[in-house]
């Protein structure tokens, strides 16, 4: 396989796959430019055929990218580098992004696909840039004042069912006790600017417990709104995945949903995350940090460059 990309458009706010190229640590520098610039503009894009990466050459090339986190702020019992994802555990079926509950929201993350259903197991991406795009002026003026506390500590299993085999259930209790064996808590603006393209998006998800200086109801009702904007069907993409399928996504301007519909069949991929920086709203004013210290997670890492994306 040549590296010479080719982009091939998926949607029209979100998604592109990416042909000609075999995934490497040894990429030219035009290539690994390529790739993120497309990344800036789709947001998600996907490679087919990279049926030769292992987790160590995932994580070589993944590194051409930007700079590795650890596995995981507080699961750390599965791997220091790699984060299995492992449907045993953790089916992650809401839309989220990842670790916003720590200062230090990841860039992106590499998704590679080791053991898939015979049907279902399907994962969907939306483009929270598209979203803010999106917005009439008077709730864009609304988000653009609004911070929300996000934090680990949260109802992880509330779809497990009570009835289950008790051995899941144990697997995935000892699961939650180890998500959330460190508390993290931090304030984040609902608008975020991203630092490589200088665009608006929003930044919520299923981590977000409350708007800060609103009630409960309050905070519920917003979400639910804003969610609502980020989850329409235009504004996402849902990949359906083959053997050596790897994703990468823009976690500063996404959310992602696992799709649990392959019911008790295994399902397995091992994700790569790359460190990112601390978001600032419109106004320059950086998150806040409540609870926690994220450190050990990853470094903060700030784009060389600002990127205009169309």
């Amino acid at each position: 396989m040549a590296n010479s990309p080719v982009i091939v458009k998926l949607g029209a706010n979100i998604g592109a796959r990416i042909d000609g190229v075999r995934l490497g640590g040894d990429l030219p520098a035009s290539t690994v430019e390529a790739i993120n610039d497309a990344l800036l503009e789709h947001k998600v894009i996907f490679f087919r055929d990279q049926q030769h990466l292992d987790d160590e050459s995932q994580l070589d090339f993944a590194r051409t990218l930007g700079t590795p986190t650890i596995a995981h702020p507080t699961v750390t019992s599965r791997g220091a580098d790699v984060l299995p994802i492992d449907s045993r555990y953790d089916k992650a079926n809401s839309w989220h992004t990842d670790v916003t509950f720590v200062d230090r929201i990841p860039k992106a993350s590499l998704l590679r696909a080791i053991a898939l259903p015979e049907y279902g197991g399907t994962t969907s991406w939306a483009s929270t840039e598209a979203a803010y795009d999106q917005l009439p002026a008077p709730l864009a003026a609304l988000a653009e004042n609004l911070w929300a506390s996000h934090t680990n500590d949260y109802d992880y299993v509330k779809d497990v069912a009570e009835d289950g085999d008790q051995r899941d259930a144990d697997t995935v209790r000892q699961y939650r006790e180890e998500f959330v064996s460190e508390h993290f808590e931090t304030e984040h603006p609902v608008v975020r600017v991203h630092p490589e393209t200088g665009r608006r998006v929003l930044l919520l998800g299923h981590f977000v417990k409350r708007f800060v200086g609103l009630g409960t109801v309050e905070s519920t009702t917003l979400l639910q709104l804003f969610q609502a904007r980020v989850t329409r069907l235009e504004n996402t993409i849902r990949w359906n995945w083959s053997p050596g399928d790897l994703a990468i996504w823009d976690n500063r301007a996404t959310q992602h949903y696992a799709v649990s519909d392959y019911d008790d069949q295994y399902r397995r991929l091992s994700r790569v995350t790359l460190a990112g920086d601390v978001p600032v709203d419109v106004h320059g004013t950086p998150s806040r940090v409540v609870a926690g210290d994220a450190s050990h997670y990853s470094e903060v890492v700030a784009p060389a460059r600002l990127v205009a994306v169309p």
